[in-house]
């Protein structure tokens, strides 16, 4: 895979993506195309539709035309690449693909206005394979549509990019600062080896600890960390530390630090300042700390000596400065989409 795989998934269905449609589904259903997990596949497991797979499968075409899902992103954003996986699609899979993409302003289900941008061509595709197309356009986007020409299977369709939040649902507000969907990112960390770090942005509880972050048992002594690149510059008033569902595996101790990046680097140590001392943790539960920090743009979580973390919440006000900026990126990325091409 290409770098681009390493940003978040803006249509995974744990982010709030949906597909809204699709031209055909006869064989498997649309939905478990933005399914989180790897695709799974049993052999000879029938149902009255037939093989099952986790995917969606369209009938066999025989007239003119193509078959089509309609996607509703989860998080708006610029798209970075784009996967379509044919896993365990051997047979049955499309011969080709290609996606479209558009923005629409708000949660309308009418897309009869939009103006569809060809982000990913008409492309061969192969069996059993997960193919990455890298993507250029530096536009804001709300749907994708994928096109398999002329029918087939696909088990799942990622839509990699970069969070841009709209900034009319944070201005003003107290907000949470880190996460995802307002555009915080996890950008190092000691360790992923169960899970990624940004998991612990993620919108909702974790339902399981698969659905935070986890590290390996540390043998040497150290800690685990992780640096979050926080939506916009702000000042914390509650940070919350969520140990929900790791009984055995939650960390003894936690620490937070910041720093302002527009004035000192990450990489100067010291540079970072305390925000929240080591501090004890228990296992399974919500931890709430009322802080007083001064404008940060960046925030390192330290855990003591490792394991995991479901949720990091980081509350507080954006700088006017912050919120200017926001707004400014939010229009340009929308007036490009809305100008004729």
């Amino acid at each position: 895979m290409t770098d681009f795989t390493a940003l978040p998934d803006l249509a995974v269905r744990t982010l709030g993506g949906s597909v809204a449609a699709a031209s055909d589904e006869s064989f498997a259903a649309k939905e478990n195309l933005l399914n989180p997990w790897a695709p799974a596949f049993t052999p000879a497991t029938f149902g009255p539709k037939g093989q099952v797979y986790d995917g969606w499968e369209t009938a066999r075409r025989r007239g003119p035309g193509h078959d089509w899902a309609l996607v509703r992103l989860g998080l708006p954003g610029v798209v970075r690449g784009v996967v379509i996986d044919t896993a365990w699609f051997k047979g049955n899979y499309p011969p080709h693909a290609s996606v479209d993409a558009c923005f629409v302003d708000g949660p309308s289900a009418d897309l009869s206005g939009a103006r569809w941008l060809e982000i990913v061509p008409k492309t061969p595709l192969d069996g059993d394979t997960a193919h990455a197309f890298p993507v250029s356009a530096e536009r804001l986007f709300t749907h994708v549509r994928l096109n398999i020409h002329p029918d087939g299977g696909v088990a799942r369709l990622r839509v990699h990019g970069d969070v841009v939040p709209d900034p009319r649902l944070l201005t003003g507000l107290t907000v949470d600062l880190a996460a995802l969907e307002n555009g915080a990112r996890v950008i190092a960390c000691s360790d992923r080896f169960y899970s990624a770090p940004d998991n612990m942005l993620f919108p909702g509880l974790a339902r399981d600890q698969s659905e935070g972050w986890e590290t390996a048992r540390r043998r040497d002594g150290g800690n685990d960390w992780a640096v979050i690149r926080l939506a916009a510059p702000g000042s914390i008033r509650l940070a919350e530390l969520d140990t929900t569902n790791l009984k055995h595996n939650a960390p003894a101790e936690a620490a937070l630090h910041g720093l302002d990046a527009r004035t000192s680097s990450p990489d100067d140590p010291s540079a970072w300042r305390p925000l929240l001392p080591r501090t004890a943790l228990v296992p399974d539960a919500r931890h709430r700390f009322r802080l007083s920090t001064p404008e940060v743009t960046h925030v390192r979580l330290d855990i003591h000596p490792d394991g995991g973390l479901a949720r990091l919440r980081l509350h507080g006000p954006l700088t006017p400065t912050a919120e200017q900026t926001l707004t400014t990126h939010w229009q340009t990325l929308t007036n490009i989409r809305t100008n004729k091409e």
